[in-house]
């Protein structure tokens, strides 16, 4: 079995990660004592990608990491603490104050936590790839997590390292550095993820206030968005199913560049914690809301960008026919929206098993040169501070020159250089020049 190790870090990762095996366990029929009470063989077939299976109970394969204890300890209190391995479970006791530096030089628990990353992978068969929940703005999840990443990136080699992202929005939180912790992070990210799924707080903020009707969301309303969004985007790797693939033929398929890695995630439907569906919808009425931009959960108008690939994961009992004839109407449809130079650019899964409060969901992923919109945003908030050498001078007793910052920018400012290349180019450009600009960066 190709198995899949989700390493949850800071209080936003563990929130998120929490969401998500709660969500994934319910879809698999395993209760909170690990046990298997669910009905149907499907649940089981490819259960090993996320759970080690021992005497019958079903273990998540999940390391939870932060530097301050209480979130670690609410987790390990709670009533999914019992579903984790209790060795799983490490915090240290000084906090990071926020501050990217604090996590990313960090010696108090690297170590035994890199520890435990390494035995949980050898009660692997054939480990496939790690999946690592953080936010960008924080210092654990920023700082330490992008520390984590590289330390797996020198041990693991040719292995998958996705991150799930939430980016920051002045919308939601109040913390001053999160531009530069999001600058110095996204320059790791450019470095040793292999992909990066991004959330961003500002669109799951609108999502939640408009679409849901939600007077004043809560982290709990947006980091259910995010694990509904997480749970469809692995259900073709968890679930059997027609036309479905594992991480690596999906990576491969959804990045055609090594640095033009960050994919954008739409829901279909947008549904509410204890929302019920009743009735199933159509395969029509998913694919019309494929590339709805109010689905999507990055701030970023995906009408205003080109698509270079996009994935379509179908859930529930429906006809592969039918959903083939409308995802081939909805690509006609978006044409002008897609890059000519790559063709069949929309890959599709389908199994019959649907999200927890669902009777049939669709979750699309797609690599949208769009995105650059919210890296645009977080380098100006970044630039109109370090203009002013604002707030740096914690950095530096932390460890971080000024000549880092630089760096960072300079290499984020090339990653919107090459995104809009890419919006901008037909298939009469050079491929010359598509090799010298990407691989030689």
């Amino acid at each position: 079995m190709r198995e899949i190790i989700q390493i949850q870090t800071g209080q936003c990762g563990n929130l998120i990660g929490a969401k998500f095996w709660e969500g994934i366990s319910a879809e698999h029929g395993i209760d909170l004592n690990r046990s298997y009470i669910g009905d149907s063989n499907a649940q089981l077939e490819k259960i090993n990608v996320y759970y080690d299976e021992a005497s019958k109970n079903y273990i998540p394969r999940a390391v939870m990491v932060d530097l301050e204890p209480r979130t670690i300890d609410n987790l390990r209190s709670g009533p999914l603490g019992r579903l984790f391995r209790a060795d799983n479970f490490i915090s240290g006791n000084t906090g990071t104050g926020n501050e990217w530096s604090k996590g990313h030089y960090c010696q108090e628990i690297f170590d035994p936590l890199m520890d435990i990353i390494r035995k949980e992978s050898e009660r692997c068969d054939r480990i496939q790839g790690f999946q690592i929940c953080h936010s960008i703005g924080g210092g654990t999840g920023s700082g330490l997590g992008t520390l984590i990443l590289e330390k797996i990136r020198d041990d693991f080699e040719h292995i998958i390292l996705q991150t799930n992202s939430v980016f920051p929005s002045p919308k939601v939180s109040d913390v001053v550095v999160e531009p530069y912790n999001a600058i110095l992070t996204m320059n790791e990210l450019i470095e040793n993820a292999t992909s990066c799924y991004a959330y961003d707080n500002q669109a799951l903020f609108n999502i939640a206030s408009t679409c849901l009707k939600i007077k004043m969301p809560t982290y709990r309303d947006l980091n259910y968005l995010i694990s509904c969004g997480l749970t469809g985007a692995t259900s073709s790797l968890r679930f059997p199913g027609q036309i479905n693939s594992d991480v690596r033929r999906l990576t491969e398929n959804l990045i055609p560049f090594p640095r033009i890695k960050y994919l954008m995630t739409g829901l279909s439907p947008i549904t509410q914690r204890d929302y019920y569906q009743f009735r199933p919808p159509t395969i029509v009425e998913l694919s019309e809301q494929m590339f709805d931009p109010k689905t999507m959960l990055c701030d970023a108008d995906i009408r205003s960008g080109r698509f270079l690939t996009a994935a379509a994961m179908f859930q529930g009992v429906m006809s592969i026919s039918e959903i083939e004839l409308q995802v081939k109407k909805i690509q006609d449809k978006f044409s002008p929206n897609f890059v000519e130079w790559i063709p069949y650019s929309i890959q599709l899964s389908k199994c019959d098993m649907p999200r927890n409060n669902c009777k049939g969901n669709l979750t699309t992923i797609c690599n949208s040169t769009s995105i650059q919109e919210i890296f645009i945003r977080i380098e100006r908030q970044f630039s109109a501070m370090f203009k002013k050498k604002a707030f740096i001078h914690h950095y530096v007793e932390a460890g971080v020159e000024q000549m880092e910052f630089v760096e960072a920018k300079n290499s984020v400012m090339d990653l919107i250089s090459e995104y809009q290349q890419f919006q901008d180019m037909s298939s009469d450009d050079s491929d010359k020049s598509i090799e010298d600009d990407v691989f030689n960066n």
